[in-house]
């Protein structure tokens, strides 16, 4: 019943016929493209983009498949659908995918990724004056033992098939769990974990790159680097020139407002930072200068669907 509350924003689609699931499919996927008038500090702005999908389940189709087709990653596919089986769903099922958005907040350009969301949002300005455009992509971030990090940085520098030089800690656990004592792996490797394209940031070892394992994309399965989908490093790639922000921000809560209503969108706290849910969403209301309904937040907060939901109207 939770997903009533976002009829309005819904849209019944389906994947192309009996689709072939490999790599050649999946880089013909269709990316979404958002254009938002670009938002004015203190100035209520329209933060939801999107719409949910739903999809009705054919034999052979998998909850990662169906998420991968539409930019959606495995912990989002799970959340927004409790109790069907990610593996084997039943053919007829009709399954709920989170293409709705709200956005973080309040960083309107470069890239941004919202660690406990397990997503990442490119922004730029829009084709006309006065609008941001905006990207979005399902990650893989950080085991608790290796955490993504926090702040600010710039990408300083972009590779093609990056030799990926191993370090030490992260050798000493592939020679105890797997008997892999190399110290590096080629570039253009199929095993190598960064994929073909890298992107640098100062400051830090951390990096946004490819994969080499696909169905590890919207987990915690990385050592605090950034993962995404082939197809979509690929995309994003030559979009993103050297010197572009980057932030690591981390709101398990987002609130944002579109067509004068306010929506909650929650997910899992995935570093256990125990902030309270409501009292964030109200906090984050008040702050970008939207209206919210305790009552409704309270209801909007009361599972980490990854859903937005409805808590307020203008």
């Amino acid at each position: 019943m939770r997903f009533l509350a976002f009829a309005s924003l819904a849209a019944c689609v389906r994947l192309p016929p009996q689709p072939d699931y490999n790599e050649a499919f999946f880089a013909r996927k269709p990316l979404a493209h958002y254009t938002i008038p670009t938002p004015r500090r203190g100035q209520p702005a329209e933060t939801v983009v999107g719409d949910l999908t739903t999809v009705t389940v054919i034999k052979g189709d998998t909850l990662l498949d169906i998420g991968r087709w539409y930019d959606v990653g495995y912990e989002a596919m799970a959340a927004a659908n409790p109790g069907i089986d990610m593996w084997i769903p039943r053919a007829g099922t009709k399954v709920t995918v989170p293409t709705a958005y709200v956005l973080p907040c309040c960083t309107y350009q470069g890239v941004v990724i919202n660690v406990p969301e397990l997503r990442v949002y490119y922004f730029r300005p829009g084709s006309r004056a006065g609008t941001t455009s905006v990207i979005t992509f399902p990650a893989a971030l950080g085991r608790d033992d290796f955490k993504s990090p926090r702040g600010r940085f710039r990408v300083v520098g972009k590779t093609v098939d990056p030799t990926w030089v191993i370090p030490e800690r992260i050798r000493r656990e592939h020679i105890r769990e797997q008997g892999d004592a190399r110290r590096s792996i080629r570039g253009g490797a199929d095993d190598n974990p960064l994929g073909r394209y890298r992107l640098e940031l100062d400051r830090s070892l951390y990096r946004i790159h490819g994969t080499s394992k696909p169905w590890g994309i919207g987990m915690q399965v990385t050592h605090g680097c950034v993962q995404l989908y082939p197809e979509d490093i690929e995309y994003l790639f030559p979009l993103v020139p050297i010197g572009t922000p980057v932030e690591f921000t981390y709101q398990p809560v987002k609130v944002g407002q579109r067509g004068g209503r306010t929506y909650v969108e929650v997910h899992e706290d995935i570093y256990d930072t125990n902030r309270d849910p409501v009292a964030a969403a109200i906090k984050a209301a008040r702050e970008q200068g939207v209206p919210a309904d305790r009552e409704a937040v309270r209801r909007a907060t009361s599972g980490a669907t990854g859903v937005p939901l409805e808590a307020g109207r203008l």
